[in-house]
């Protein structure tokens, strides 16, 4: 029976690989994995590689919006400046 391993990438799923005697073969299940489906790789940590090389970590943004032309003010023992 063959074994097989989901990959995710940064929490989301990006496909599974199943293990085909020494080597593992990339399945892909979302965007933008799908270039990789069928791809065979000798070990899981190159398939995982090539699939976080096609989604880099996402750039989290401020709770709140940002105004980036707005005054900044600098607090300076309890005055404000």
């Amino acid at each position: 029976m063959s074994e097989s391993l989901i990959v995710e990438i940064w929490g989301e799923p990006a496909g599974f690989v199943v293990r085909e005697g020494n080597a593992f073969r990339f399945h892909a299940v979302a965007r933008p994995f799908f270039v990789l489906d069928g791809t065979q790789f000798t070990t899981l940590g190159h398939a995982r590689l090539a699939a976080a090389r096609l989604r880099p970590p996402r750039v989290r943004s401020a709770p709140w919006p940002v105004d980036e032309f707005a005054p900044r003010h600098r607090e300076i023992a309890g005055s404000v400046h």
